[in-house]
Order: structure tokens, then sequence, then C-alpha cells
């Protein structure tokens, strides 16, 4: 039997084989459409702008911030490194995205591309002594569960693809260009 959250959509198993992951990550974001459109009007659901505070250069240091995260602190239990490590999360719970305003691009990219450089090591290192499988080195969820290597990867998968989607919209709004 599933968890819900408290949107009412099912948890994907943290420790699940491929088929149960796999379908468990279809059947969530299933479900976070309905949500996102439940009880929407015709002219709300033909509405083609939004407010967002985000931007392209918040994305890029929260995607490297997330690559640590799961890789190298959750997989391996290690501490989080710079810059990471030295900030006051309770203060600004979104730094990652706001602090970017303050890097110029280069820095961005070199920060992002160091972090998946981090992390494509950290998965490696992984699966040296273990397969997709076996469970995060980070100590137990509150509730006892922890997650394996394979809902780590699939998760990224599911952050850079909720991630992209806007980057489409970022990146079309800025200059026009659409696509893949």
């Amino acid at each position: 039997m599933s968890d819900f959250d408290e949107q009412g959509r099912p948890e994907p198993p943290m420790d699940g084989d491929e088929p149960a992951t796999l379908t468990g990550f279809l059947e969530f974001h299933r479900a976070t459409l309905a949500w996102k459109t439940a009880g929407l009007t015709a002219a709300q659901l033909a509405q083609t702008t939004a407010k967002s505070s985000m931007t392209l250069g918040g994305l890029v240091k929260h995607i490297a911030y997330v690559e640590q995260q799961w890789f190298h602190v959750v997989l391996h239990d290690r501490e989080p490194l710079e810059p990471w490590k030295s900030v006051d999360w309770k203060a600004d719970n979104d730094w990652d995205w706001h602090s970017a305003a303050d890097d110029t691009p280069e820095q961005l990219q070199a920060l992002w591309q160091d972090e998946v450089d981090r992390a494509r090591r950290c998965v490696e290192e992984a699966l040296e002594t273990g397969d997709l499988g076996q469970l995060a080195r980070r100590p137990p969820w509150r509730d006892g569960r922890r997650v394996s290597l394979r809902w780590i990867l699939i998760h990224m998968v599911e952050e850079y693809s909720r991630h992209n989607g806007h980057a489409d919209l970022l990146r079309e709004a800025i200059d026009g260009k659409t696509g893949e």
C-alpha cells in the first residue's frame, strides 16, 4: 500500500524494484497534474501567463545544490561542501535561488558542472560496491525509511524534468527560443 502526501498523491516507493519505482513516479506526476488543474474554469485553463520570481540563474544554482545534496550528502552520508555548507538555510530556505543573482553566468555554470561531475563520481563509487538497490548511507528518515540509489537516480530525473519545463518557459520569455 502506498503512502499519500497532503495533496493525496501516492508517494513513489523509496526502495522498490524498477517497475514499482518507475510506475510510482509516473502515478505521482499524473496525480500532480490532476491536483494542479482541479477546479479551474475553461478561462483559467486557457491563461498563458503566470507570475514567478524564478530565474534561470536561480534554477542552475538550485539544481547544483540538489546534485550535491542527493549524491554526496544523502547517498554517501558526507558533510555538505561549500558553498552549501555555510548557508543559513533557516534564514533563507531558497538561498540557492536568491543568491544566484550575485553570480556570473560563468560561476553558475562552473558550480553546476562541478556538482554534476561530483555526482557522477558518487554514483560510480556506489556502484563499485553495490547495485541500484543499495540504500543510501544517510541515516533513515524520521519514519525509518531510507532511499535506494535507484530512487535517488529517478528522483533526479524528476527534478530535472520539472525544472527543464520551467527553463523552457523562462527562456521563451527571455528571447523567444523554444524547443527541446
